[in-house]
């Protein structure tokens, strides 16, 4: 069964958030009370090039799995380290196509929006870190593990425990690309 294993978020903006015993997510904005919350970019980058973009990452989760996959390298994460709202276990969340709605907890509805784009702070938060979160694949191609970015489409309270059902798009689905 898929399920939330932690949640986080943090006010201003950190690369690391702290862990919750819950989180309120907000229809069109993110995680009440987090410094990546808006309907428009509030990453630093994106903001100086166009701070009228759309927040197409107003949630970020993370599979526990990658963690367990970072120790085996000799690095130690925790939930929210890495800046994800959301940490999921039994979810393979990077084979999801774009689109998908992930239904979290009693209430909440996220939709996948893209991968997140691994950036130098994660080798700022640990050295070596960054290369730890991207791999290949048999063509050569880069695989981004680093977590999903998602949107918020229906309000909902979030908790540790609380299971996920992921709710397909219809049509052919498209590949995560970095957002």
């Amino acid at each position: 069964m898929s399920s939330v294993a932690a949640v986080s978020f943090r006010s201003g903006h950190h690369f690391s958030k702290t862990p919750s015993l819950g989180i309120r997510l907000l229809t069109g904005l993110g995680v009440a009370g987090d410094g990546h919350m808006g309907a428009t970019v509030k990453h630093r980058h994106r903001v100086r090039r166009d701070p009228t973009q759309p927040n197409l990452r107003q949630v970020h989760l993370i599979h526990a799995e990658l963690f367990c996959e970072l120790r085996a390298k000799g690095f130690v994460v925790r939930p929210g380290e890495l800046g994800e709202n959301v940490t999921t276990s039994g979810i393979d969340l990077l084979a999801l196509p774009t689109g998908t709605r992930l239904h979290l907890g009693a209430t909440a509805v996220v939709e996948v929006t893209g991968l997140r784009n691994p950036c130098i702070q994660i080798d700022d938060f640990q050295k070596g870190l960054m290369a730890a979160t991207l791999d290949k694949d048999a063509d050569g191609h880069l695989i981004r593990k680093a977590g999903i970015m998602s949107v918020v489409l229906t309000d909902g309270d979030v908790r540790p425990g609380d299971a996920i059902r992921v709710e397909l798009p219809e049509g052919p689905h498209r590949p995560l690309a970095p957002v």
